[in-house]
């Protein structure tokens, strides 16, 4: 709505369009029915006025959407905006109603635009600019209406008030120290509670002198944490959070306020500017510890393995009292990349609040601390706003600390966002967004208590953007100098935010100078003693494997000979397996899904033909009635990508929706399937962090196709992988990654198996390419039933779901079954004296090989198949080989040389020969190294797997295929292309 057309000679025309609108809304523009609805609401008593302003729809023909034809009511033109006074007529009426509208129009501007005239800049790098919309002439006012009454209807907590009294109730609300947007909010609530919250105070909390110094306290203890690990550890890498101090107190409050709101636990994500600040002052790490680090000492005690990591990733847990209430705090570790541990904190709060009944999810919250430019630049953050309202992913709302130093690294806001603030991403789910001063710590503290109000209130996601900076370069080695001159001239003149704070309460005789130093040197003081105490620290006992971690441990011992009960009776496997294939009575299953379960219940029956979809049904269904939850999340993995799954049946009439693996039993545990969005990153880091605190859960991440991990690889990289060793965290997490070169192309051919592989050692994680479906069951089983917890990474089949041969027989679920780590030849197919060669192999190609050697009627080849590639079968390997003396060793796989397992299991077979004194080398057969993972036209992979089958069971020795060796032309192909 234009408000130029808000002046004295169009009230009778603003009179005809409000009461068509009342009569219909649909028949006047959205912007004015916009613009109706706020005034209703806001003030209704103006609406009556407006609706008494003598005039009816019936008085002209005035007609909106429903004919086209006709032409709107035109305003007349005019710039008198001055009402007719004291009286009763319709025209003064209508001016004083006028005179109204006028400044509700101008307070709604506010409302909507005011925080682009806030004092948000400390160093007033950029001054606020003007905005028309914000200045009262716009709206027909003049110089002689400044100190004319205007009747509000308590609008701003005002009955009445001059246009002078307007403007600085306005200036104070929305221009001051911080700036506010929560406009674009479409739930009527919480953009009511947000007005009301901040309009009845003008947006400012009156401390108490106690509450002044307490800020005053916490501003000296971060700033001076800094200044002594600058002078103590001179140009050491720290990332300090100079010029960003008043993040402290507003935590400070953010824990005291929720505390009064039922919160009893606080998990933090933050990247490294300012983490050894938090630990510090936030979560109370004994400053003896972090200066003990900063001299090379080990965080931990020697008796734990675990390569640790640098200061500033570390994490920590205490728990804080705030008057009588008990908080838990902890903080995450998190390597560089800045904001990938946002999903990994969302996963555990999710996990905390499920083991607490936290059904409300006031109980456990999660605090992400970001720096401007990461927040406006990492995709992930767009992905954690995408899951925060999801109903397998929400965690109640998150706070959101930007720390915002107005640059990243070197990179200027101008070059590093397209947007206005760097806050705009949050706008996709409505969050409301404060914009504070950070050298107003006072205006800090006071928002802060505002969104952890807004966050128990509405479990919904806030956002405080503390305006900062950064008074170091990007780490204290560094000189910003050479890249923002003119900024870092500024900030060499610029007070500490202590200064200013310290100075401002001394005018008010809160404090005196001496009293402030006092403060200072008090604190100086201690960090001395702790200083001295660092010299002969030794670190205390790890607390890693406490509370729900009780009595599991780390692996010391050798993976391969340990052997966890995994069989099930035979009672309970028919048990579940009759479950899984009920339907509740009128419940309208697809005729082909109910076809599929009477498939599975003769196969349960029988004891025979139990496929792939169906083991991993009775692994899930026996851990839930052995009280072991389980949580299955990724794309379509209710249906599953191949149809394979079924774990949520779909009424066919009313679409509700049945899963019969929580509906087993009434004392099962929790399953949750849940079909995740269009996201790996932050939805495996999610999984991820949930499975590092629920160590009793079986947590299950699956690919929609095992190359769609590529999207999440840092996690993969920086957590799955190394996050034990880091930081001495356990997860049990299940990867499953759909792999197997089918023909279908270079896309979701293959899950990138040599990544994971290259990445193994120290018993870091498990890799599994399984060829059964009860070694499956039983990998899953495995994966909660051993006393320590390791990631598990497993090559999923596609065409193997429905392959007649990829079938086990229930006897190898039940009682003295286990999990075969290499499933070796049967001596009834091949004598162990006849064999010429040994065909080791992984996954889908051994169904490959095994009926090309039915075919060609071969007895002189023996195949194994290596069903957990890490930890490596070492000693039963050898074992296997052993028994074929006169062999010659391949190696075969479908995936090119440089992918795939070759280049992992070569120094390992050499290995295995030289233990048994063979003076051989082992060989290869499979695809020539490649850049793409597989071909795209059918036909040329058919004839490659036939190559392969070939080299394997046929070709000499001495013929085998060079893996590196250039591939030659497929010219035939081309000619046909």
């Amino acid at each position: 709505m234009d408000p130029t057309v808000l002046n004295g000679a169009n009230a009778v025309f603003l009179a005809q369009m409000h009461a068509i609108w009342a009569a219909n809304p649909t028949l006047v523009d959205p912007g004015w029915a916009a613009f109706f609805s706020e005034l209703a609401d806001d003030a209704p008593n103006v609406t009556k006025e407006l609706q008494g302003a003598s005039w009816h729809p019936s008085d002209a023909k005035v007609v909106g959407a429903a004919d086209p034809d006709a032409k709107p009511a035109t305003p007349a033109k005019g710039k008198d905006g001055k009402g007719a006074g004291g009286g009763a007529s319709p025209e003064q009426v209508r001016a004083a109603t006028l005179d109204s509208i006028r400044a509700l129009m101008l307070i709604r501007s506010y409302r909507v635009r005011g925080h682009l005239k806030a004092d948000l800049d400390p160093l007033k790098l950029v001054e606020p600019g003007a905005h028309p919309e914000l200045d009262w002439r716009t709206y027909g006012f003049t110089e002689a209406d400044l100190d004319r009454p205007i009747f509000l209807d308590y609008v701003l907590g005002l009955e009445t008030a001059t246009l002078s009294q307007i403007m600085q109730v306005l200036n104070e609300t929305y221009c001051g120290s911080i700036g506010v947007e929560f406009m674009h909010i479409q739930d009527p609530d919480q953009k009511a509670w947000i007005q009301k919250r901040i309009e009845s105070i003008r947006n400012q909390t009156q401390f108490t002198e106690a509450g002044k110094r307490a800020i005053l306290e916490r501003l000296t203890e971060a700033e001076g944490f800094e200044k002594f690990l600058q002078v103590k550890y001179t140009g050491t890498k720290r990332f300090g959070l100079e010029g960003g101090e008043t993040v402290i107190p507003a935590i400070e409050q953010i824990i005291k306020r929720g505390s009064q709101m039922g919160l009893k636990e606080i998990i933090f994500g933050m990247a490294h500017r300012g983490r050894l600040n938090v630990l510090a002052n936030i979560l109370h790490k004994p400053y003896r510890t972090i200066f003990s680090e900063f001299q090379g000492n080990p965080s931990h005690t020697e008796n734990v393995q675990g390569s640790g990591d640098v200061k500033y990733h570390l994490g920590t847990s205490a728990d804080r009292d705030f008057d009588g209430q008990t908080v838990h705090l902890s903080l995450t570790p998190n390597p560089s990349h800045l904001e990938i541990v946002d999903p990994v904190v969302l996963g555990k709060v999710r996990a905390k609040q499920d083991q607490r009944g936290d059904t409300e999810r006031s109980q456990v919250m999660a605090v992400l601390m970001h720096g401007d430019a990461a927040f406006a630049g990492q995709g992930v953050v767009a992905e954690c706003f995408a899951l925060s309202q999801l109903t397998g992913y929400k965690t109640g709302g998150t706070i959101h600390i930007i720390i915002n130093n107005q640059i990243g690294f070197t990179t200027s806001p101008r070059f590093s966002r397209s947007s206005p603030y760097c806050t705009d991403v949050a706008k996709m789910v409505q969050a409301p967004i404060f914009h504070v001063n950070g050298d107003d710590p006072e205006a800090v503290v006071h928002v802060a208590r505002i969104a952890t109000e807004f966050r128990q209130t509405f479990k919904a996601d806030v956002v405080l953007d503390m305006v900062c900076y950064r008074r170091q370069g990007h780490n204290e080695a560094d000189e910003p100098a050479f890249t923002q001159p003119q900024m870092y001239k500024k900030i060499a003149r610029h007070p500490t935010t202590r200064t200013v704070f310290s100075d401002k309460l001394i005018g008010e005789g809160v404090i005196d100078q001496a009293g402030s130093k006092a403060v200072q040197d008090k604190f100086m003081a201690l960090l001395e003693e702790e200083y001295q105490a660092a010299q002969g620290f030794k670190a205390n006992k790890d607390d890693w494997l406490e509370g729900k971690w009780q009595g599991l441990a780390q692996l010391h011992d050798e993976e391969e000979f340990r052997d966890e009960p995994t069989a099930v009776a035979l009672e309970r496997l028919k048990e579940v397996g009759a479950k899984l294939c009920q339907v509740p009575e009128g419940f309208d299953a697809n005729k082909k899904i109910l076809r599929q379960l009477e498939a599975k219940k003769q196969a349960v029956d029988s004891g025979q033909g139990i496929d792939w979809a169906t083991a991993e049904a009775l692994a899930f269904g026996t851990l839930l009635r052995e009280k072991t939850p389980v949580r299955l999340s990724g794309q379509d993995c209710g249906r599953g990508t191949f149809s394979q799954r079924h774990a949520v049946l779909t009424d066919q009439t009313t679409e509700k929706r049945f899963a019969p693996l929580s509906n087993l039993s009434s004392d099962q545990a929790r399953f949750e399937v849940i079909d995740s969005p269009l996201s790996e990153a932050s939805v495996l880091g999610f999984d991820y962090g949930y499975s590092t605190t629920e160590p009793h859960a079986l947590v299950l991440w699956e690919a929609q196709f095992g190359d769609f991990a590529n999207g999440a690889q840092v996690v993969v990289d920086q957590f799955i992988s190394s996050g034990e060793t880091k930081w001495l965290r356990m997860s049990g997490l299940v990867m499953m990654l759909p792999h197997g070169l089918e023909g279908q192309g270079p896309e979701h051919s293959s899950a990138r198996l040599e990544r994971y592989l290259q990445m193994c050692a120290e018993d870091n994680i498990q890799v599994l390419n399984c060829s059964t479906p009860a070694n499956f069951f039983h990998a899953l089983r495995r994966q909660v039933r051993r006393n320590f917890r390791k990631p598990l990474i497993v090559m999923t089949p596609k065409s193997l779901l429905r392959h007649k041969a990829c079938i086990s027989p229930l006897s190898d679920f039940g009682p003295g079954s286990r999990f075969w780590r290499l499933l070796a030849e049967k001596e009834e197919l091949v004598a162990d004296k006849a064999v010429k060669r040994v065909i080791l192999c992984s996954g889908k190609i051994y169904y490959d090989l095994l009926e090309e050697r039915t075919k060609r009627g071969l007895k002189d080849a023996a195949i194994l198949r290596v069903e957990q590639l890490y930890p490596w079968p070492k000693d039963h390997l050898l074992k296997e080989i052993e028994r074929y003396a006169n062999a010659e060793v391949i190696w075969c796989q479908e995936e090119p040389a440089n992918m795939g397992a070759w280049m992992f299991v070569l120094p390992r077979l050499h290995y295995a020969l030289d233990e048994l004194g063979r003076k051989q080398r082992p060989h290869y057969a499979g695809r020539v190294a490649a850049a793409s993972p597989a071909t795209g036209w059918h036909k040329q992979h058919v004839q490659e797997q036939a190559e392969i089958l070939d080299q394997a069971l046929a070709w000499k020795f001495e013929a085998l295929p060079q893996p590196f060796k250039r591939a030659t032309p497929l010219s035939s192909i081309t000619a046909k292309r």
